[in-house]
């Protein structure tokens, strides 16, 4: 695959105030330029971003871009998520990010889906193949599993309920992407895993998600961003030579796209593709 043909795909989150609304209308412009293959927008635990979520969804599509909307099951009714289904597809989306999700905290399990690969195979007999259907993948095990063969299990499962790609939780462990790839191939996986990446723009929200989601910060580059302390410029030009270099590792070992966690900023995201001349 050549440079310039690797395709991307972008993360955004619904922002909570009319100011975030408005700039990240801007960061989207800005990360048109990198003409990514589709924009994907985030949902809160239980679906409490849904309003959110499906207005940034529209304004994408409004503005030109193919739209993924993440959509979980957790707390769900089949009844609800039909609804949203319908919603969705009437607003011109084609594409879902479908997981398994969190309860909002406080609330006890409920719903009628336990698992991902549960909603996975239900929009399937919903609206066949209507909509590409892009589930998690977790090269580094996802934090809740009980064995690594256990949740590359799910994974397995969740694909052969009629995922058509898989979109990894970021890594800084190229190996550990390869390794999964791999397995997963041993069970019978075709569909196309793409590694997510996370720019390195800030140490402290760095290690907050990691700690949440059980995403590994291999331990040279936790200690080189703690001895920057706060000095924000040298934790950024770190950032992008490290996550530089590792777009670089995966390209070179066949990964077959790219899909960026913005955190709804564009100059990093924007850095990185053009030094890999994308």
């Amino acid at each position: 695959m050549s440079l310039q043909q690797l395709p991307l795909s972008i993360e955004f989150f619904p922002p909570k105030t009319p100011e975030g609304v408005e700039k990240l209308r801007v960061v989207r412009q800005q990360l048109k330029a990198l003409k990514p293959e589709f924009c994907s927008v985030t949902y809160g635990a239980g679906g409490s971003t849904q309003e959110g979520t499906f207005a940034a969804v529209r304004e994408i599509l409004a503005e030109g871009m193919d739209a993924a909307s993440h959509i979980s099951c957790i707390g769900a009714t089949q009844a609800t998520m039909r609804e949203n289904l319908a919603t969705l597809k009437a607003m011109g989306v084609k594409r879902l990010v479908t997981l398994r999700g969190d309860l909002p905290s406080g609330y006890g399990a409920g719903g009628e889906f336990q698992y991902a690969s549960d909603l996975v195979a239900f929009i399937r007999a919903e609206t066949g193949d209507h909509f590409h259907i892009e589930v998690a993948a977790y090269p580094e095990i996802h934090p809740q599993a009980k064995s690594p063969a256990a949740d590359l299990q799910a994974f397995v499962t969740k694909v052969k309920a009629g995922a058509d790609s898989a979109i990894t939780q970021y890594f800084y462990n190229a190996d550990a992407y390869f390794r999964f790839v791999e397995e997963a191939d041993a069970l019978g996986v075709t569909v196309p895993v793409v590694p997510g990446i996370m720019p390195i723009t800030s140490s402290t929200q760095l290690m907050r998600f990691s700690d949440a989601c059980g995403a590994e910060i291999p331990r040279w580059i936790r200690l080189r961003l703690q001895a920057f302390g706060d000095d924000t410029a040298s934790i950024k030009a770190f950032g992008l030579d490290v996550v530089t270099e590792l777009c670089e590792q995966l390209r070179a070992g066949g990964a077959p796209a790219l899909h960026f966690y913005s955190m709804n900023q564009s100059v990093a995201t924007l850095e990185i593709c053009k030094r890999l001349g994308l």
